[in-house]
């Protein structure tokens, strides 16, 4: 590798100055590396078009939490770039360096193309309206990507939201709850952990269904495979709330009961750099010890 851009979290403390080391060591090896400083912006959980990286990028690295590493996975979408994220947050279940490591010698392994590729599933979500005939193409549907997970919510006021779960086109079940978490492997650590999910290992390939505080004794998750479709159509109900669906914490676009939600397995994914010779368990060991 030769070519390598950063992306850096202005909202976490030390990210400009770790840009800037990072930048002239690799200049001074004879790589070329850019980076496009960002004025903080609270709330802000999207990142910018402009932001992409340029057309030679061969790496990039990530300077701040898991959320940075997964935004810049969205902004890299079908470029096949490989991503590399350096901890600057708290848990950082995705990221691996952390600041305290010894940084160049992780950068002359990269230098020398001294890694392995860890490749992540992603999802793809496509709101299009619930009268569409069932294999339409959806050609002017609204559509995003996400690594981590699609979440059905609510946008706003405490009314539970009540919908319909479509596995394959065949009716699962209905739900009155705070909304429907459909998580990757990688995204298992996330959201869908915190509503009582499983933890599955990231390598794998399938989606979790994981319900936010169901009104009923139905309360597990679903695991489906990565071959699966899902559907979600909302019901009407007497106290009608605002819903939306949120990807990967950051996109959100608005859902009523004329509007449906088809999630499946996304052509895209995601790679991510190892550089440590470190299993998935382990990794999961330490960081579940610092909780």
């Amino acid at each position: 590798m030769r070519h390598f851009y950063l992306i850096a979290n202005p909202l976490k403390e030390g990210t400009g100055e770790m840009a800037e080391r990072i930048t002239a060591y690799l200049r001074e090896q004879g790589a070329d590396c850019s980076w496009r400083p960002q004025k903080p912006e609270k709330g802000v959980r999207r990142m910018p078009r402009s932001l992409a990286p340029p057309e030679d990028a061969e790496c990039v690295i990530t300077l701040g939490g898991d959320g940075t590493l997964i935004r810049a996975a969205r902004l890299t979408l079908g470029r096949k770039i490989p991503l590399l994220g350096i901890n600057m947050g708290t848990l950082g279940y995705l990221t691996q360096v952390t600041p305290r490591e010894a940084l160049f010698p992780i950068l002359d392994a990269l230098l020398q193309d001294q890694y392995q590729l860890e490749f992540r599933m992603m999802l793809e979500g496509v709101i299009s309206q619930a009268s569409d005939e069932e294999g339409a193409d959806f050609a002017g549907a609204e559509r995003e990507t996400a690594l981590n997970d699609i979440v059905l919510t609510r946008n706003g006021g405490m009314q539970t939201i009540h919908f319909e779960l479509i596995v394959n086109g065949r009716p699962l079940n209905e739900y009155t709850a705070d909304g429907m978490i459909v998580a990757t492997p990688t995204g298992s650590t996330g959201y869908s952990l915190s509503a009582g999910g499983p933890i599955v290992t990231p390598q794998a390939e399938l989606m979790l269904l994981t319900p936010i505080c169901p009104h009923s004794l139905n309360t597990r998750s679903i695991v489906l495979t990565g071959e699966d479709s899902v559907e979600i159509r909302l019901l009407d109900s007497p106290m009608e709330t605002s819903r939306m669906a949120v990807f990967d914490g950051g996109r959100t676009i608005d859902l009523d009961s004329s509007k449906r939600l088809l999630i499946r397995r996304s052509p895209h994914q995601t790679a991510l750099i190892r550089m440590k010779d470190i299993s998935f368990l382990d990794n999961l060991r330490e960081k579940m010890s610092k909780i």
